[in-house]
């Protein structure tokens, strides 16, 4: 009798186990359904393929050779990249919406071409970054190349930081490139790896032409990548980023104060002006200490917000 009971128990155990299981499998597979729907599984018609190429691409004007397998592969590399690294290319979108009318302008004043702006977007993500040699701000000058075209840099003031200053001295290197190589590709090649790194290379292999140099992997990526971005921008829907005004950064609505004598305390100024210090180095990176020395003649631009009751 004890036995029988024995063996009943065990049986009805393992019927509920059995249920038990059953259940669960079902439960989880309704689960991973629903995840699956949301995360683009079968059901919900999801594809990952390769990014159209155009069926032309240039910088500046000038048309990249599109026919030799290399600059074919070399430009979708670099657009497969920009299209699927998501966060990196919407961010670019959101902040180009901010500085692209700030630049525009002073490349056109300067007789630069327009598709340069995007050289800046892929150089800092137009963010005051500093690189491991050094480069500052949005056009990522050097130290010794920013005083070289016009910019002071010292323990208070950095117009790399700068975006109107900054641009006016890219721009006045792009020229100075320009009338050396007379090609505007091999501008933005010499901007990234130097001139005279370009020059050596263009004298050596016995060619004009960027597509022909043999270069370091940084600068033979470097206008590709500006094409990448450029080609995105154009027609962001066409690889399926969907942004509207208001996911756009907003250019910011801002006036000058013209600033001719020294500033002892620049958190003071700040509270002078309705806004705190963190806005006041916000709006104005270039300010690098905590005062404004005076250089007889020399007259600076701060930027404050048009509305700043709103910003405190």
């Amino acid at each position: 009798m004890q036995n029988y009971t024995l063996r009943k128990v065990f049986v009805l155990t393992l019927a509920l186990v059995f249920i038990a299981g059953l259940f669960l499998i079902f439960s989880f597979k309704g689960e991973n359904d629903d995840q699956q729907k949301h995360r683009g599984g079968p059901e919900s018609n999801f594809t990952v393929n390769p990014p159209a190429i155009p069926d032309q691409i240039e910088f500046a004007g000038e048309a990249a050779p599109l026919d030799l397998f290399y600059v074919r592969e070399s430009f979708e590399r670099e657009l497969l990249i920009n299209t699927y690294w998501h966060s990196s290319t919407i961010l670019l979108l959101k902040r180009a919406n901010r500085w692209f009318p700030v630049i525009e302008p002073i490349l056109n004043e300067n007789n630069i071409p327009d598709d340069f702006k995007y050289l800046a977007l892929i150089e800092s993500g137009f963010i005051p970054i500093v690189s491991p040699k050094g480069a500052a701000g949005f056009w990522q000058f050097l130290d010794k190349t920013g005083k070289e075209y016009g910019l002071e840099i010292n323990d208070y003031v950095d117009e790399r930081y700068n975006v109107e200053k900054a641009t006016e001295a890219a721009c006045r290197y792009f020229q100075d490139s320009f009338d050396e190589y007379g090609s505007w590709t091999l501008v933005a090649a010499a901007y990234n790896a130097g001139k005279r790194r370009i020059t050596e290379s263009l004298e050596q292999q016995k060619t004009n032409s960027y597509y022909e140099l043999y270069l370091n992997d940084e600068t033979s990526r470097y206008i590709y990548r500006i094409m990448a971005i450029k080609t995105i921008c154009n027609a962001p829907e066409n690889y399926s980023f969907y942004l509207d005004e208001n996911d756009l950064y907003q250019p910011l609505q801002l006036e000058k104060k013209e600033i001719n004598q020294p500033i002892e305390s620049l958190v003071d100024f700040a509270q002078q002006n309705n806004i705190s210090y963190k806005m006041l180095k916000e709006l104005n990176p270039w300010l690098r200490n905590r005062s404004l020395p005076y250089s007889s003649g020399k007259t600076y631009w701060i930027s404050l917000p048009k509305d700043r009751q709103k910003t405190k």
